[in-house]
């Protein structure tokens, strides 16, 4: 399962969980998982139905343009 790592700014909303595994094969997923785990996390990574303008997120090291149809493998590790 990828890991996503929280954010500190978003950490309130986590209870100070600093990172998750998540069973997901896209950033949609991804972000849909963080929600169902802790409500609200949602809105304060997107703007509608896409990831807001002012958020980036790594996938293996590497800056994706793709917001959230960006694929993710078992292995990833996703940082926002």
């Amino acid at each position: 399962m990828p890991i996503v790592f929280i954010p500190t700014q978003l950490r309130s909303l986590t209870d100070g969980v600093d990172h998750v595994d998540l069973d997901a094969t896209s950033i949609r997923q991804v972000v849909e998982g963080l929600e169902d785990r802790f409500p609200g996390i949602k809105a304060r990574l997107c703007t509608g139905d896409d990831l807001s303008s002012s958020l980036q997120v790594s996938i293996d090291g590497v800056m994706s343009t793709r917001g959230m149809a960006a694929k993710v493998k078992p292995d990833s590790e996703v940082h926002f």
